[in-house]
């Protein structure tokens, strides 16, 4: 065969791939379009994951705090709002405390206060028979958790006046002296109901 043959044999071989070197250019072809739409579908299916996950997680938020907010604001009476576990230690607070006297919110008096007044059977001159468990337990718990803590330097307030918790729920108001537990009243027309959001016009 003449050089002029194989040259020509090689030019049109280079111009013209030959049918398996062309056939594997298909397949890397057909093979990166296959993984390109498998990356495709992994990142929506990971996309799809991710906004189930953040509605289930919305939807048991909304589950979680639904039962603060069933109860409108006007109706929940004290400042805070009181979870199931507490409420029965809050009705026997009720009963024990608000026949005699308008029940204070346990927030106005530090804890060490309640702690002392539960115990105490001298009760502000009044001989009083203290409760007993399992009600005091429950009455504790409640005092315990919405109360505040008292100052290592700080002396116990049993009066209204000295409790500087008192002062800081009551800022810019003229108090009259000595404040009293029937003077609520004048501000929280509601607060022999235990409802203390209520305020008159002044």
């Amino acid at each position: 065969m003449s050089i002029f043959v194989k040259r020509k044999t090689r030019d049109r071989e280079i111009r013209q791939p030959n049918s398996d070197a062309y056939g594997g250019l298909r397949q890397r072809q057909a093979l990166q379009q296959s993984a390109e739409r498998e990356f495709k579908r992994q990142f929506f299916g990971l996309l799809l994951v991710i906004v189930t996950w953040s509605l289930a997680m919305g939807w048991l938020l909304a589950l979680a705090t639904n039962a603060q907010g069933a109860t409108p604001t006007a109706e929940i009476g004290t400042v805070d709002v009181v979870p199931a576990q507490y409420q029965l230690g809050q009705e026997l607070y009720l009963e024990n405390c608000s026949t005699c006297h308008i029940a204070l919110p346990p927030a106005v008096l530090p804890t060490q206060t309640w702690k002392n007044l539960l115990q105490d059977s001298q009760h502000y001159g009044a001989q009083i028979k203290p409760l007993v468990d399992p009600p005091r337990i429950l009455v504790w718990k409640y005092l315990s958790t919405f109360s505040r803590v008292q100052l290592d330097d700080e002396e116990t307030p049993y009066r209204l006046n000295n409790s500087r918790y008192f002062k800081a729920l009551h800022p810019g108001v003229k108090l009259p002296r000595p404040v009293q537990l029937g003077s609520c009243v004048s501000c929280h027309p509601s607060a022999t109901d235990y409802n203390f959001r209520r305020l008159t016009a002044e």
